[in-house]
């Protein structure tokens, strides 16, 4: 059975993203972090920049997740509102002044050259988002009285605390209730959770999923589905075939799942990288865009790329090929500049998607 997504009019919202943002710092250029003099300052998180990019695409997006009201916080906010992203639903706490407790979570990137990759670190404890509690959002009135077409969250949200879990099983219910398609980005951390609280966690919610998101690692950590002999992140060359026949065992277990996307990334520098995209659509397999030796800026972001371009087509009426040369597309593309968030537009997305060149545009 295909997307059931509900009427544009009869909805104030196209999406709303569930999740956290952080505020990340990254030396310039490929400089180290323990080395760097100054940082640049940008924001992002998994579920959040799903919502800012589909806002750049023109589409109206709201993105539900935890603030405090210091500078570090109007740092979030502001970046939002910039987009156009509808902030009402953000719950916002008083700043202490010293970060017990509702902390804005920071995010340490350098992104990597030649054979060093790029890395991540966290200092995300104790943060606004990890403490919203159940009941804090009124879900109801959001997905049923304003009315929202899809939601996405994910499995770095869900990992943050018990709050968290509580809070995405009760989003995800609520909005499977009033209709709205949901998405869920399987994104298994292993700093955040252990795979057997994950896949007890996860499991319950998949009844109430429509479009899972991931590689399969994912779905083996998360789900606990084994994909014999693929390795998807390596640099070898890529083989889906085993990733299919774990597809329609997952579809088979669980028949409300209408959507199965999945990254292909084969890394032969931090810089270049093989890129494409597969995805099941109501019982047929699709191949996205083939991208060898991609160069790449940034690879930081580009899943939730692929998430937002394949979700802009769905919730656009494109037809499934279409969707998932969008999602490659707007991937590559997302990589092509600093930072996790998007700065495209809709031009430039299907210009990609219809496999324009990179002449210069005059």
């Amino acid at each position: 059975m295909p997307l059931q997504i509900r009427p544009a009019d009869e909805c104030e919202l196209d999406l709303v993203s569930l999740g956290e943002c952080m505020i990340r710092l990254s030396p310039p250029g490929h400089g180290r972090i323990e080395f760097a003099n100054t940082m640049e300052v940008s924001v992002g998180g998994g579920e959040y920049n799903v919502a800012y990019a589909l806002a750049r695409l023109g589409l109206r997006t709201g993105w539900v997740g935890g603030l405090n009201d210091s500078p570090m916080g109007n740092i979030i906010a502001n970046h939002a509102r910039s987009a156009g992203v509808d902030v009402s639903n953000v719950i916002t706490r008083p700043y202490d002044g010293f970060g017990i407790e509702n902390r804005v979570g920071l995010n340490f990137t350098e992104v990597g050259v030649s054979k060093r990759g790029a890395t991540t670190k966290y200092d995300r404890g104790h943060a606004a988002t990890a403490g919203i509690k159940p009941g804090e959002v009124d879900w109801k009135h959001l997905f049923q009285t304003r009315g929202v077409r899809w939601l996405h969250t994910g499995g770095i949200f869900t990992a943050l605390s018990e709050n968290t879990r509580q809070v995405a099983a009760e989003a995800i219910k609520a909005a499977h209730e009033a209709g709205t398609v949901v998405s869920y980005d399987l994104n298994f951390r292993g700093k955040l959770w252990d795979s057997e609280t994950a896949i007890a966690t996860t499991k319950p919610l998949v009844p109430y999923i429509d479009c899972l998101i991931g590689n399969e690692e994912d779905f083996e950590k998360v789900l606990g589905y084994h994909v014999e002999g693929v390795d998807i992140e390596s640099d070898a060359d890529l083989d889906t075939g085993a990733f299919k026949n774990m597809v329609n065992q997952v579809v088979k277990d669980f028949p409300n799942i209408k959507v199965v996307g999945t990254t292909l990334r084969s890394v032969k520098t931090a810089l270049i990288n093989d890129w494409s995209a597969i995805m099941w659509n109501d019982g047929t397999f699709y191949q996205g865009l083939d991208m060898p030796r991609l160069e790449i800026e940034d690879r930081v972001g580009g899943g939730d790329g692929f998430a937002s371009g394949f979700t802009y087509g769905f919730l656009t009426g494109k037809d499934a090929q279409r969707c998932v040369d969008l999602g490659v597309a707007h991937g590559a593309l997302i990589m092509s500049t600093r930072g996790d968030t998007s700065q495209l537009n809709l031009e430039e997305l299907e210009r990609t998607a219809d496999g324009g060149s990179a002449r210069i545009v005059r």
